[in-house]
């Protein structure tokens, strides 16, 4: 017997955008399409495909044909006719719709946040567990003094906004060049979860986050891109909640830190689908950075960062179970029970 094996990513791509409408047409608000890198993800995530596609064919077929003219054609459709299957072109295809509807979804539905859940906020209990797990210390205030308020904030800053391209990039690379097929399906549902599990969270324990609710904390920072984004989710804030602006996003929720849990996610898959122990290491040290930048410059709090870890394992492992990924060693390695999208159910 066999299950399709994005049965699990569409359902939840599809859970997504029949929330993300229903919200809409309940609060007569009108869906966007936020834009980021490289413009608004309809365009962006295909560009970043079709710029992978390129990546993957062009320094093959230069190297391979010697830069030889006539040897070409015959190099770029032998790749094509290998690598680029049906059953590849179909996780991308999928891939990419999948996540698209569920991110677009999950933005709109963080959007709608304080419509649906009102103005009551749990940041204070989550501050004062804060406090208590530093022993009456701010996090904020004993990290400023172990890291300093220097260059080590703009090095902090710039591993947190990597994150912002680090997402389609990810994505675009295990759907183009995952070894496996199923790694791809791996990857592109663990993502989907995460984001639905994610967007779960914010309204089952709705908060500003303490850059938003304890600003004065911040004040000793320097000015960084952190900083300039956290100003800017700031005035789109208002602009939506007290300005009206239409085609505007409002992105303030902190529990869960969905930096915490993507960022955690990518060095998992890193670690169970690629061989390269120094490519290894640069992920997990990203991490742990991202939640060091987290806590540093007010993003979140310590629970926030704790529930985004539970989300990574948990998408992780749903995604491994649906793309037919056997755990072994207590769930410490894997090794994949098919190349394709069909998944044995009773696979050992």
């Amino acid at each position: 017997m066999y299950r399709p094996a994005y049965a699990l990513l569409l359902g939840t791509a599809a859970l997504m955008g029949l929330l993300a409408v229903l919200a809409s047409v309940t609060l007569d608000r009108p869906l966007v399409d936020p834009e980021g890198f490289l413009g608004p993800s309809w365009l962006r995530l295909p560009l970043l495909v079709l710029g992978a596609f390129l990546l993957d064919l062009l320094p093959r077929t230069l190297w391979a044909s010697r830069l030889n003219p006539k040897l070409m054609p015959e190099i770029a459709r032998a790749r094509v006719r290998d690598h680029w299957t049906r059953e590849r072109m179909t996780l991308v295809v999928m891939g990419l719709v999948c996540f698209y509807i569920t991110y677009v979804s999950y933005r709109n539905l963080k959007s709608f946040l304080p419509f649906v859940m009102g103005e009551e906020k749990y940041d204070r209990e989550l501050h004062l567990i804060d406090r208590a797990l530093f022993l009456g210390h701010e996090p904020a205030t004993i990290l400023h003094q172990v890291f300093g308020t220097g260059w080590t904030a703009h090095v902090l800053s710039s591993v947190y906004l990597w994150f912002l391209p680090l997402v389609p990039l990810a994505l675009a690379a295990w759907l183009v060049w995952s070894r496996n097929i199923s790694f791809g399906y791996w990857f592109a549902t663990s993502q989907c979860l995460a984001w639905t599990l994610g967007t779960a969270s914010y309204y089952a324990l709705p908060t500003l986050g303490p850059g938003f609710r304890y600003s004065w904390l911040y004040n000793d920072l320097p000015d960084t891109g952190s900083g300039a984004l956290m100003e800017s989710l700031f005035y789109a804030r208002k602009g939506v909640l007290r300005d009206g602006i239409e085609g505007a996003v409002q992105s303030v929720a902190g529990f869960a830190s969905l930096h915490v849990a993507i960022t955690l996610l990518v060095a998992l898959m890193v670690q169970y689908t690629l061989r390269n122990r120094v490519i290894h290491w640069i992920f997990w040290i990203n991490f742990a950075i991202t939640v060091v930048a987290t806590l540093y410059f007010g993003w979140h709090y310590v629970a926030d960062d704790i529930a985004g870890v539970a989300i990574a394992l948990i998408s992780f492992w749903l995604g491994g179970l649906a793309s037919g990924q056997k755990f072994d060693r207590g769930g410490l390695s894997s090794h994949p029970t098919t190349t394709t999208s069909q998944v044995p159910v009773d696979a050992d």
